[in-house]
């Protein structure tokens, strides 16, 4: 089995709690929507690589101001060191969006869907519309409503051995696809820095993650 990839998603500017869990983790993701004022200095002081994610209020995030501005402090993050840039499949002018962030990094086209987790089929088209688009890597996010849910996403990963993909579901039901994402060939699964500071629903703190791994590879 291929090492487990973690991501720490960082949501407040607390350094002290993400430098406790930085050796434990492959990279971090900065919520610059989460953070606020503060995710520069935060991004300046990451010795792993990370993700920038400037996730809008449509998309679950909370970034409420101007489109344009939102966009900007993703580019800004590129100058600052980030290595790969989460933008919405269906933001405006995705297309723009994506030949700009290439430019300047690895671009992660993401997908969410928060009333429920959509057929196999279904995914599989958004998937296909993401490479089309441009993806780097493809990331496709449902919400789940029962045990099965955690099946379909997982399954999807493994239609695609060779894109770097991230498939999992959030909510109490989904826990399962959020472990098990990267041991089915996901390109990495997120977690807490710390418990309290999750960016999404279900979203465990990385140390019990770590937990979960040793109990399965044991």
């Amino acid at each position: 089995m291929k090492k487990v990839k973690l991501c720490a998603s960082i949501t407040n500017t607390d350094i002290k709690a993400v430098k406790e869990v930085e050796p434990l983790v492959d990279l971090f993701e900065v919520r610059i929507d989460i953070i606020g004022e503060g995710w520069v200095e935060v991004a300046r002081q990451l010795k792993k690589p990370w993700i920038a994610c400037n996730r809008m209020v449509e998309e679950g995030g909370k970034w409420d101001g101007n489109e344009a501005r939102r966009i900007e402090r993703l580019l800004q993050a590129t100058e600052l060191g980030a290595t790969i840039v989460d933008i919405e499949y269906n933001a405006k002018n995705v297309d723009n969006i994506i030949r700009f962030i290439r430019k300047r990094a690895t671009c992660l086209l993401s997908f969410h869907d928060f009333q429920k987790t959509p057929s196999l089929d279904t995914l599989k088209q958004i998937v296909q519309s993401e490479l089309k688009a441009g993806a780097d890597i493809c990331k496709v996010v449902t919400t789940s409503k029962d045990f099965e849910d955690n099946l379909t996403v997982l399954k999807l990963i493994t239609e695609f051995p060779k894109t770097r993909i991230l498939s999992f579901a959030m909510g109490e039901y989904g826990l399962m696809s959020r472990i098990m994402a990267p041991m089915v060939g996901a390109d990495f699964t997120y977690g807490a820095v710390r418990k309290g500071s999750e960016s999404a629903p279900g979203q465990l703190p990385i140390t019990e993650m770590l937990k979960f791994y040793e109990i399965l590879t044991a």
